[in-house]
């Protein structure tokens, strides 16, 4: 049963949520100050406090030393279509985005019955797992993982931490055309090593979308794709998937 003064704090959030929303704060101005939202909500100044400190780790305002609380810049809310059919990388180039990706690790990892049955290879196939982050005007937005079949691609240990765009890579192994067969969306909180990669903290959701990359000539599966979008950079268009 939630307490008198976590049902308080609730709704202080709630009610700032929606001033922010209608556009009732001015983003860069100082907010009311704690002593003023205490005698507003007639709660004591502890409840207010720890109200805003939820606010500022969702990432709407931030605090300065001394001076107070401010709301956050809006920031891009780029609209993302979720499909397997085009590359991250051309999907921004559409959108007019100035993309730059960072190719951070390629890695054997070790048996993963789930990404082995998407890739339909056996226990004793190898798999390297590619990480990239993407980045739109420097910011962190999203961290691509995917998972290759070393056996159908035998350098990719050594050519992995050279990729930038997966699509390409394959491009440059004959494969043209490409399908995504099913398409998987959950969220998450991220972990300390995803918030530092990310620039992010632990309650700003992650969208996450697991899917395949399919060779549309050969019906071959080329990778078992997961990739972690933060929440508050993305709408997400989900038609025809």
């Amino acid at each position: 049963m939630m307490s008198i003064s976590a049902d308080k704090e609730a709704i202080i959030i709630d009610d700032m949520m929606q001033q922010i929303m209608k556009k009732l704060f001015e983003p860069g101005r100082k907010l009311p100050s704690e002593n003023a939202l205490a005698e507003k909500y007639r709660v004591p100044r502890a409840t207010v406090r720890s109200a805003l400190a939820k606010l500022e780790e969702r990432g709407y305002i931030y605090s300065k030393q001394g001076i107070g609380r401010y709301l956050k810049e809006e920031s891009i809310q780029i609209e993302l279509h979720l499909t397997g059919k085009k590359s991250f990388t051309d999907k921004m180039k559409q959108l007019g985005y100035n993309l730059t990706t960072r190719n951070i690790y390629c890695e054997k990892i070790s048996y993963d019955a789930k990404i082995y049955q998407q890739l339909n290879i056996s226990e004793g196939d190898s798999v390297y797992k590619i990480g990239r982050m993407r980045y739109i005007q420097n910011e962190p937005i999203a961290l691509h993982q995917s998972f290759v079949n070393a056996a159908r691609f035998p350098t990719i240990a050594e050519d992995g931490p050279h990729i930038e765009s997966m699509f390409a890579y394959y491009r440059e192994h004959g494969y043209q055309e490409f399908d995504s067969h099913k398409t998987l969306l959950s969220t998450t909180f991220p972990t300390l090593y995803e918030q530092e990669l990310l620039s992010c903290n632990s309650m700003v959701p992650l969208i996450v979308v697991e899917s395949d990359c399919i060779d549309r000539n050969s019906k071959m599966v080329l990778e078992h794709t997961k990739i972690l979008y933060r929440s508050d950079r993305f709408k997400y268009d989900i038609t025809n998937i």
